[in-house]
């Protein structure tokens, strides 16, 4: 093996360990609640990096944010309901769909709190929860093709997305949990209603 490629790999260790340091940071502030006032030199100084080597991996604050997408893409609970939604069992897939959203929404809420909550004066915020309702929509969209194609369905594929994404929204998961619900009163509460409503 040649002492370049050793060297090139090398960097890219170092590369992505840099990268991995300056989105944690990232997420520190969200969870403080203090990303959206934070500069990009006072995001380089809490990931211990120069601020020209924050702006060799992300160029503004909004591929900063995009990086945060990056870690909500290897959440387990958001893995597993993209899984779910193509369960061939429509109370499965129902019940599963649900659970995991809120899951992921449980164990997202110290960033996504903040997050959202600057939505109206932060665009980076804005984009990412408007690509993160994107995605979840589409994800809702397959799972109330496939309850009607599973023949349980008991009203329009249309009524349905609309009911899932009321039941499935991070606002339902907050309301519900400063109503004192848990996670799991949360998964029960929400299913119990999309079956009554949607299915036969």
């Amino acid at each position: 093996m040649s002492s370049r490629a050793y060297r090139t790999r090398g960097r890219s260790k170092r590369s992505a360990e840099t990268r991995e340091k300056i989105k944690t940071a990232v997420r520190e502030l969200l969870a403080e609640g203090v990303f959206h006032e934070s500069t990009v030199e006072e995001v380089a100084d809490r990931a211990g990096v120069a601020r020209a080597t924050l702006y060799q991996h992300f160029r503004s604050r909004l591929e900063l944010v995009d990086a945060i997408c990056e870690t909500f893409d290897e959440n387990p609970a958001l893995l597993r309901l993209r899984e779910t939604v193509d369960d061939p069992d429509p109370d499965a897939a129902l019940a599963g769909t649900i659970a995991h959203a809120m899951q992921f929404w449980s164990s997202e809420d110290p960033v996504l709190r903040h997050l959202y909550g600057v939505v109206s004066i932060d665009p980076a915020a804005h984009d990412l929860v408007e690509r993160q309702r994107h995605d979840r929509r589409s994800e809702l969209e397959r799972l109330a093709r496939n309850l009607a194609r599973g023949g349980r369905l008991r009203t329009t594929e249309r009524r349905a997305l609309a009911l899932l994404l009321v039941l499935t929204s991070y606002e339902t998961f907050r309301e519900l949990r400063e109503a004192g619900f848990t996670d799991r009163q949360l998964g029960a509460t929400l299913h119990d209603t999309a079956r009554d409503l949607l299915l036969d």
